[in-house]
């Protein structure tokens, strides 16, 4: 019935490429471990075997379906297939190699570096080989640069949360979605990897190891969070590491077409776009609230002012890396954290959760409400960046608000149920939801891991990082019997 009613070769096709490139990928931990004299290189060597060939099978196979571009059911089955396929792979080093875990503790560790969620079930990272350090960086570098890729060039197209607003911001599609793709992930590309070359290199200036430059370069510009020590940020006692990674997180966090347009000489979009200038007043006046709390706690400026900009820096744009315990700060700071994590950063970025954007349309609508109530013979609209906000984007943005308060309070319902207490069910609902990372509460906190809930409650956290990921929608669409008829 469904091969009569969607051609699966093309998508196929685009998975195979995406899984041998991934297989390719993995002979850079193999070669370093060799390096290193580690005997772990064979593990990662014997993952890129079967990654590539199960790949290279499938391109092969699927080489005579080839179009130069896919329908939107199709590109709606890509994104979400892809989205587990490539984590799937990504885990055949954790089972095969010195970590040894289990398939729910490997799956849970490669889908949250692949979604640059960065909660991770791995202790000990100080003893762990450079090679598996490495591939959990290199996973979250492939993925944040995967999902700015389907941000600017799919999510527009699928008209998913509103990401229509910016469709055709900067790229003509021409419903041709793949070879655009394509042509958006080329230039990407070369801004991505420059920002993570020049974090790379100020990393290094200032004392970072070789190996610490490298992974913690590709996992900020990921805004991905996955460190190379168990405390994380708090391992590096020089304060300008902490301000260099919060101006770069804060980069990643911004849209990367208007890195593209700068690069162009088109510095205007960048410095007028809305959603950049709200994003940056957010980060402002939190940073200042909670420096002024920290300084009148512990009566040092400077300690305080950074301990405040790193930690607002990389839970607002759900990096999720610590330089300290926030959890410890006080309800206050607790209750702030949680709240500007599920605000997330700007639409077609790196960064994570609801997006900035959703609630400046939000706002816009409720205001415009308002003021109909106030003056019923008048007609008012909600309007964004100066533009009349359409009915289909609004309902968009509600269907996605509902849908992500849904899901949060079934997966919360679904942890307690587990056994977690209601902080931590909330907490790590809402942080692999939103792909923030830590959660709150001693054990899944920023001095803490999700090494010891359940394996029930990590595939539920597993699926949440995949879900919120993706938006909700496009995974759920598929849940639509509408969505399989022709």
């Amino acid at each position: 019935m469904l091969s009569r009613m969607f051609a699966f070769r093309p998508i196929g096709y685009v998975i195979g490429l995406f899984v041998t490139v991934l297989g390719i990928a993995m002979l850079g931990p193999a070669v370093v471990d060799a390096v290193a004299g580690n005997d772990e290189w064979a593990a990662f060597m014997l993952s890129a075997t079967i990654t590539i060939a199960v790949g290279s099978g499938a391109v092969v196979g699927c080489s005579n379906s080839r179009k130069p571009g896919l329908s939107l059911q199709q590109t709606f089955i890509l994104t979400v297939i892809a989205w587990l396929v490539m984590p799937l792979f990504g885990t055949l080093p954790f089972l095969l190699g010195e970590a040894d875990m289990s398939m729910t503790d490997g799956f849970f560790e490669a889908m949250s570096s692949f979604t640059t969620t960065g909660a991770t079930v791995m202790e000990g990272l100080e003893r762990k080989t450079p090679g598996i350090l490495v591939w959990r960086g290199l996973l979250q570098w492939i993925g944040g640069l995967g999902i700015v890729v389907v941000a600017i060039a799919i999510l527009p197209e699928l008209r998913i949360g509103g990401m229509q607003l910016f469709k055709s911001e900067a790229f003509d599609t021409f419903g041709k979605i793949l070879p655009q793709a394509a042509q958006i992930a080329k230039q990407l590309f070369y801004i991505y990897i420059g920002l993570t070359i020049t974090v790379l290199l100020i990393y290094a200036a200032c004392g970072m190891k070789p190996l610490d430059a490298f992974v913690h370069a590709m996992t900020t510009i990921a805004t991905g969070g996955l460190a190379n020590y168990d405390n994380s940020f708090a391992a590096f006692e020089n304060p300008l590491i902490h301000y260099v990674a919060a101006l770069f997180m804060l980069l990643s966090a911004l849209p990367y077409v208007r890195f593209i347009q700068l690069a162009h000489g088109a510095p205007q979009p960048l410095l007028r776009d809305p959603q950049v200038r709200t994003f940056l007043k957010l980060i402002a006046l939190t940073i200042t609230l909670l420096a002024l709390m920290r300084w009148q706690e512990t009566g040092e400026i400077e300690p305080s002012i950074r301990a405040a900009t790193f930690n607002v820096v990389s839970i607002t744009t759900g990096t999720g890396y610590a330089s300290q315990d926030y959890g410890q700060w006080g309800a206050f700071a607790v209750t702030l954290f949680f709240i500007i994590g599920l605000i997330g950063g700007c639409a077609g970025s790196t960064s994570c959760s609801v997006k900035v954007f959703r609630y400046q349309v939000l706002s816009a609508t409720v205001m415009a409400q308002i003021r109909q109530i106030q003056n019923p013979s008048g007609v008012f609209r909600a309007r964004y960046d100066g533009r009349p906000i359409s009915n289909d984007i609004l309902s968009s943005v509600m269907a996605f608000f509902l849908l992500f308060l849904m899901t949060l309070a079934m997966m919360t319902l679904m942890l307690s149920f587990i056994g977690l207490d209601l902080l931590t069910a909330l907490s790590g609902a809402a942080a692999t939801l939103a792909n923030i990372g830590p959660g709150l509460g001693k054990e899944i906190g920023p001095s803490g891991n999700y090494a010891g809930l359940p394996d029930s409650a990590k595939w539920v956290l597993t699926m949440g990082m995949f879900v919120g990921r993706l938006e909700l929608l496009s995974v759920f669409i598929l849940l639509m019997p509408k969505f399989w008829q022709r």
